[in-house]
């Protein structure tokens, strides 16, 4: 049974524990107010953009002059994952998801004969995947986003991924990536970047996808242009996510935390008052029998 003075350091040692988890939640909240709305706003350009992308790409898919990030190289044996997690942990189950999701991934195309080639974004990724498929990792990024996700730091990893694919180092680029639902809730969503997924138009309900436009200069020049311009805003929106999922699951993990140490604080205080009050009962008992001695 733990003395009186093992229990005393227990409890201070679970206070100084809660209130770095409170402070903890407090900052993740503050910082996804400011992640959440980054994200939510760049929702609508990004999807905008890649509907008004899938009616012009719809017009040249399949034709000779089609740019390579449309078309392909024509197979898909490299496939090329881009794991996006976080860099800090500490916020539950978050970058555990994503990395469940691409060790799936990765073990459904190797057994599809695949070559798998994972570039991860974020350190905790990282640690976790080489574990299993450490030699199919190359070289990824860390410590963006310290100050906030900003565009051309997306743009660096959208030229890396185009680089790679003008070299031929793969066929298939997915990104894989948490988005934000709420401060509880976080959707793993795979997103095919190269080739760029052509979406069914017949999904779609805007009446001006079905339009017939004239374009000036060709389709193929101006898919040439906003194609690279599309993978790089598509990055952004899921760093963007991922913060926002980020900073979600940290507050809810935090809070999780908090509580559990005041329950766990609660439990040390009743033993600790029950553990001293047997001993001063037993020292009472020790007296009254030694004055009855004497």
């Amino acid at each position: 049974m733990p003395s009186l003075k093992d229990l005393r350091l227990r409890i201070a040692s679970v206070k100084s524990t809660r209130k770095i988890t409170s402070a903890m939640k407090m900052v993740a909240a503050s910082k996804l107010r400011r992640a959440q709305t980054a994200a939510e706003s760049a929702r609508p350009f990004a999807e905008r953009m890649e509907r008004m992308l899938g009616t012009l790409a719809a017009s040249v898919a399949g034709q000779a002059g089609a740019p390579r990030l449309l078309a392909g190289t024509g197979k898909d044996d490299v496939q090329l994952i881009v794991m996006v997690t976080a860099d800090r942990g500490l916020c539950g189950g978050f970058n555990s998801s994503i990395v469940r999701d691409v060790r799936r991934f990765v073990s459904q195309l190797l057994r599809e004969g695949k070559t798998v080639k994972i570039l991860p974004v974020g350190r905790k990724g990282r640690e976790q995947i080489k574990r299993d498929f450490g030699a199919h990792l190359i070289e990824g990024f860390e410590g963006l986003g310290r100050k906030g996700i900003t565009f051309p730091e997306a743009d660096v990893v959208a030229a890396k991924i185009t680089e790679m694919f003008e070299a031929g180092e793969f066929d298939v680029c997915t990104v894989v990536y948490n988005r934000f639902q709420s401060a509880i809730s976080q959707v793993v969503t795979r997103q095919q970047l190269i080739p760029f997924a052509v979406p069914e138009l017949a999904a779609a309900k805007d009446d001006a996808a079905k339009a017939t436009y004239e374009f000036e200069p060709s389709e193929e020049g101006i898919l040439s242009t906003l194609l690279p311009r599309n993978m790089a805003v598509q990055i952004f929106r899921s760093l963007l996510e991922s913060q926002a999922s980020e900073q979600g699951a940290r507050m809810s993990a935090m809070d999780s935390a908090t509580r559990n140490a005041g329950d766990m604080l609660n439990g040390l205080t009743v033993k600790y008052n029950r553990s001293r009050q047997a001993q001063i009962t037993k020292e009472l008992i020790e007296i009254i029998s030694g004055a009855e001695a004497l």
